[in-house]
C-alpha cells in the first residue's frame, strides 16, 4: 500500500514493529521515523490479525540510485516459520510490478548476508557501520 492508502490501524502496527525489532530488541536508538514512509510503497504481512511482517519499497531516487527495500522486518513471534522468505519474494515481484526494475539495492545488516544472496543480491561494497550495527551494500539485478 502507498502511504496515503493505510489505515491508522496500519500504520500504528508497523511502526510498533518496527520499534519493536529495530529499536528495542536490537538495542538501537535511532530515528526510525524517516520522513521517507510517505514515498514508500508498504508491504504488510498478517497472519490472522497480527502483523508478522513488514517492508518498504523505494523506487529509483528515493533513497538509492536503483530501486530498493528497506526496514525488512518478521515480529520475533512469528519467526523461524519462512515468512521472511516470503515476505522477500513479495517484496521484489512488487518492485518489478510497481517500479518496472529488476535492478535493487538494499542496505543490509551483515548478520543477514547469507538471507539476502539466497534471494539472488550480491555483496557490492565494503562493511559499515549504520547507528552502530554492521551493514552491507547489496545488489540484485535479475
Amino acid at each position: 500500500k502507498r502511504f496515503e492508502a493505510l489505515s491508522l490501524q496500519e500504520l500504528y502496527e508497523c511502526l510498533q514493529l518496527r520499534s519493536e525489532v529495530f529499536v528495542v530488541e536490537q538495542n538501537c536508538v535511532y530515528q526510525d521515523i524517516d520522513n521517507k514512509d510517505q514515498k514508500a510503497i508498504h508491504v504488510l504481512g498478517y497472519l490472522n490479525t497480527d502483523l508478522v511482517a513488514y517492508a518498504r519499497l523505494f523506487q529509483a531516487g528515493d533513497y538509492f540510485d536503483q530501486a530498493s527495500i528497506g526496514r525488512v522486518v518478521v515480529s520475533p513471534k512469528y519467526r523461524n516459520k519462512a515468512f521472511g522468505h516470503e515476505l522477500m519474494k513479495i517484496s521484489i515481484q512488487e518492485v518489478g510490478l510497481q517500479f518496472q526494475t529488476r535492478a535493487i539495492t538494499i542496505s543490509a545488516q551483515l548478520y543477514l548476508q547469507a538471507f539476502y544472496e539466497s534471494h539472488g543480491f550480491l555483496v557490492c561494497g565494503e562493511t559499515y557501520l549504520e547507528d552502530d550495527i554492521p551493514h552491507i551494500q547489496m545488489r540484485r539485478n535479475t
